[in-house]
C-alpha cells in the first residue's frame, strides 16, 4: 500500500501544520491526518501565486502534458486508491475502479481539448489605418487564466469530483494552479491522489506551487480559501447549507470573486400520460434502480416522480416492490446519515404524505423510502420540494396536464428534468418543454439522470440553487471557461502578445 503521511502539500513538499483528527472509515484502521487552517491555506496561496507568474504563460501542449501525466500517475496507484477508497467510503470496488476510469479520461480530455485550442475563442479585428472617419487599431481578442482557483472535494465522488476531480482538470487546463481543501470523508484517497499530482508537476518540470494541498476537518481551512485575496475563483461540490454559506462569503469579500458552487438537486421525473398508461410499471422499476444507485448519494438522484393520477397505482406499486429488495447500506460519512433520514423524518412528518416504505436504517446505513403525496399537497409545502440525499422519493399524484405545469412552474433550479413519453405525448411535451428548459441545465427524454457523461457538450449546472452560476458546467469541457477571461490586447507589439495571439 502507498505509504500515507496525514500531511500537506504546499509548494512542492509535504509539510505538517496544525492539530491532528482521525479519519472514520466504513472498515480498516482509521488514519490520522493533520488538520490544516489559515497559515496553511496563506503558504499554499502564496505558492500558488508565485507559480502563476509561470505557470499562467505556459504552452498548451505543456499544460496538456501536465494532465496526461496526473492520469498516468493516478493509474499507477489504481489498487491502493481502490482499497482505500472503499475503506473510507463504502463504495464498493467496481464503481471506484469506474470512477477513476473517469477521472483520467477526463483530464486526458481536457489535454485534448486545449490542444486543440477552440476553448481560446480567438478573435482577430485587423488594423484599418485609412478607415473614415475614424482609423480602426489592430485588436485581438483571446481567452485568458485567472489566476489560482480554490477547489473543494465532494463527499460522493472521491476520486472525479475531488483531488484530481473535474475543477482541478479545468483549472489546470486554464492555466490556473490550484490549492485544494481534502475532503475529511476520504483524507487517505485524497492524499494518495495529491501523491501523484505532485509527481506529475515534478516530472513536467512545472512551478512547486502549481498543486497545494490542505487537509481539514473543520470549516477555517474552507473560509479562508475562500476569503483570501489571492483567490481568483471557487470551484465547489456539496450542501445547499456548506455552499451557500461559502458562496456569501465570495459575494462579501472587498472584491467579490465567482463561486461555481454546485449545490444540490431533486431532479424531476415526469411521466406523460401516453408513457404512464403504456409502461408506467416498468418506468417505476427503472425509476427506483435509479434512485437506490449509490445510496442514492449522487446529485442527479431522480428523487422526484410526477404522474398522472389515474396511473400513479401502477408505477408506485412497481417502485416499491423494487424499493423493498434493496437493504440498508452503508453511506459516505456518518453525517450524510444523519442528515438524510432527518429528511426521510421530515417528509414523513406531514399528514398529507402517505408512507409507502421507510427501511431508513441505522448508523451509518442508509435505507430505501418512499413517500406518495397529491399535486396540490406538494403545491402547498415547499419544504418536500428540499433534497433528500440518499435513496429516497415522492411521487407526486397529478390530477390532470394542468396541475402538471404548475408543478413544474413550482420548481426551483435544477441540475436535469426528465420527460418519460411515448409518440402520442408530444404534443404534452412540446407545451412543458419551455418550463423546463428554464429550469435545468440538461433535459432527457426516456433515460434516468444518474450518470453524467464527460463530454463536450454535457452541462453539470443549472439555476439556483442547483448552482451558483447558471452559464456554467462542472463537467465537461465547456467548464474551462469558468476559470478564464476574455482580455483584448489593442496595437500591441507581438513580442508582448500571449504565444497563441502571435501571428505565426
Amino acid at each position: 500500500m502507498t505509504a500515507l503521511t496525514g500531511q500537506h502539500y504546499i509548494n512542492g513538499a509535504w509539510t505538517v501544520g496544525g492539530t491532528t483528527f482521525q479519519s472514520d472509515p466504513v472498515s480498516g484502521d482509521p488514519v490520522t491526518v493533520y488538520c490544516g487552517g489559515a497559515a496553511e491555506i496563506d503558504a499554499a496561496m502564496q505558492a500558488a501565486e508565485a507559480a502563476f507568474a509561470t505557470y499562467g504563460w505556459t504552452s498548451r501542449e505543456d499544460r496538456a502534458g501536465l494532465l496526461d501525466a496526473i492520469a498516468d500517475e493516478i493509474d499507477a496507484r489504481g489498487d491502493d486508491l481502490t482499497a482505500y477508497g472503499s475503506a473510507e467510503t463504502g463504495l464498493p470496488a467496481a464503481r471506484l475502479n469506474g470512477e477513476r476510469g473517469r477521472t483520467c479520461g477526463q483530464l486526458r480530455l481536457f489535454a485534448d481539448h486545449i490542444r486543440k485550442g477552440a476553448f481560446l475563442d480567438r478573435r482577430f479585428d485587423p488594423a484599418l489605418p485609412d478607415r473614415a472617419p475614424l482609423p480602426r487599431p489592430d485588436l485581438r481578442m483571446i481567452q485568458r487564466p485567472l489566476g489560482p482557483v480554490g477547489v473543494f472535494g465532494a463527499s460522493n465522488f472521491p476520486l472525479a469530483f475531488s483531488t484530481a476531480g473535474g475543477d482541478t482538470a479545468a483549472a489546470l487546463a486554464a492555466g490556473c494552479p490550484v490549492v485544494y481543501k481534502g475532503h475529511p470523508g476520504h483524507p487517505a484517497t485524497g492524499e494518495i491522489v495529491a501523491q501523484a499530482i505532485a509527481a506529475a508537476v515534478q516530472k513536467t518540470g512545472m512551478p512547486k506551487g502549481t498543486f497545494g494541498f490542505v487537509q481539514s476537518n473543520t470549516n477555517a481551512a474552507g473560509e479562508a480559501l475562500v476569503q483570501h485575496p489571492l483567490t481568483r475563483a471557487v470551484g465547489f461540490t456539496g450542501s445547499y447549507r456548506g455552499g451557500k454559506a461559502l458562496f456569501d462569503l465570495a459575494m462579501a469579500r472587498p472584491e467579490p470573486i465567482p463561486f461555481f458552487g454546485e449545490l444540490g438537486a431533486i431532479n424531476p421525473v415526469f411521466i406523460l400520460p401516453a408513457a404512464a398508461t403504456a409502461r408506467a410499471a416498468a418506468i417505476g422499476t427503472g425509476w427506483a434502480g435509479s434512485l437506490t444507485m449509490g445510496v442514492g448519494q449522487f446529485c442527479t438522484n431522480p428523487g422526484v416522480v410526477v404522474v398522472p393520477d389515474a396511473q400513479a397505482d401502477a408505477f408506485i406499486g412497481a417502485a416499491q416492490d423494487a424499493l423493498a429488495q434493496v437493504a440498508p447500506t452503508p453511506m459516505l460519512t456518518g453525517g450524510t446519515a444523519e442528515g438524510y433520514r432527518a429528511g426521510v423524518a421530515q417528509a414523513a412528518s406531514h399528514a398529507s404524505v402517505q408512507t409507502c416504505l421507510n427501511a431508513g436504517g441505522t448508523g451509518r446505513e442508509g435505507g430505501p423510502a418512499l413517500f406518495v403525496v397529491a399535486g396540490t399537497d406538494w403545491l402547498a409545502n415547499p419544504d418536500l420540494a428540499a433534497e433528500m440525499f440518499g435513496p429516497a422519493g415522492i411521487v407526486i399524484r397529478a390530477k390532470d396536464q394542468g396541475e402538471v405545469h404548475q408543478i413544474a412552474q413550482a420548481l426551483h433550479g435544477q441540475l436535469t428534468c426528465t420527460l418519460q413519453m411515448d409518440d402520442a405525448d408530444l404534443d404534452a411535451a412540446r407545451a412543458l418543454v419551455p418550463v423546463l428548459e428554464r429550469k435545468a441545465g440538461r433535459l432527457l427524454v426516456n433515460a434516468f439522470p444518474t450518470g453524467v457523461e464527460v463530454a463536450d457538450s454535457m452541462v453539470h449546472g443549472g439555476p439556483f440553487p442547483a448552482s451558483t452560476n447558471f452559464g456554467a458546467t462542472s463537467v465537461g469541457t465547456l467548464a474551462i471557461r469558468r476559470f478564464t477571461r476574455p482580455v483584448c490586447y489593442q496595437d500591441m507589439p507581438q513580442a508582448l502578445l500571449p504565444q497563441d495571439l502571435q501571428d505565426q
